[in-house]
C-alpha cells in the first residue's frame, strides 16, 4: 500500500513540528548466519540481490525523494542501499554510521534525532529486530491493517512508511503514523 504523496512531505521539505517522513528499509535477505563469515561481512543472497532493486523500485514508484539515507555500515545493508538507489532518479547523500549496525531502538532514534533535524524525508536502513521495534514502537496511528502488520513483522528487504508527528528530536513511543507498508511479496 503506497502512501498519498501529497499527505506528507516526500522531498527536500523541511520538516516541521507534525510532518517529518520516516522510511524504515530492513536490509535485504542474506546469506545464512552459520556460513563462517563475520556477521558484520555477511553479503546478500541471490534472493537479496533480486529484492533490493524492487525496493527502490517502489519507493521511486511511490514518489519518494528522500533528503537523507542513515544506513547501518554492516556490507549487507551497504549492499540493499546501493542496489535500492540505482532505482531513484536523484539519489540522497548516504551516512553509514557504525552506530546502527544491530542497532536497539533507542539508539535508531537517538541517530535519527541528531542528524534528521531540518530533513522532510529521511531513510533509515537497517537491521531486526531493532529497526521492526522501533517501527512498532514508533507507530501510534494508522489503518488498523498497516498497524497490525508492522507488529506481525518486519520481512526482509521491506519498508515501512512512517509520518513522525512530532520532529525528530522528539521520537517517543507512539508519535508516528504509519502510512504505507511494502514488502516484496506485495
Amino acid at each position: 500500500m503506497a502512501p498519498d504523496p501529497e499527505s506528507r512531505p516526500t522531498s527536500s521539505a523541511t520538516c516541521r513540528t507534525a510532518d517529518c517522513r520516516l522510511l524504515l528499509v530492513r536490509h535485504a535477505k542474506a546469506v545464512q548466519k552459520d556460513l563462517p563469515i563475520d556477521d558484520f561481512d555477511r553479503p546478500l543472497s541471490e534472493r537479496g540481490y533480486a529484492d533490493a532493486p524492487r525496493t527502490g523500485h517502489w519507493l521511486a514508484d511511490a514518489g519518494f525523494a528522500p533528503d537523507l539515507v542513515l544506513c547501518s555500515p554492516a556490507r549487507r545493508t551497504r549492499q540493499t542501499w546501493q542496489l535500492a538507489a540505482s532505482a531513484l532518479k536523484d539519489p540522497p547523500p548516504v551516512v553509514y554510521d557504525e552506530r546502527l549496525y544491530n542497532a536497539a531502538p533507542s539508539m535508531l532514534a537517538a541517530v535519527l534525532a541528531e542528524r534528521g533535524p531540518g530533513l522532510g524525508c529521511v531513510v533509515l536502513v537497517g537491521h531486526n529486530s531493532g529497526i521492526h521495534e522501533l517501527a512498532v514502537g514508533l507507530g501510534g496511528s494508522g489503518p488498523l491493517d498497516l498497524l497490525e502488520r508492522v507488529r506481525t513483522g518486519f520481512p526482509t528487504s521491506g519498508v515501512v512508511v512512517m509520518d513522525v508527528l512530532s520532529g525528530w528530536e522528539r521520537l517517543v513511543p507512539g508519535s508516528g503514523t504509519v502510512a504505507a507498508f511494502w514488502s516484496p511479496a506485495d
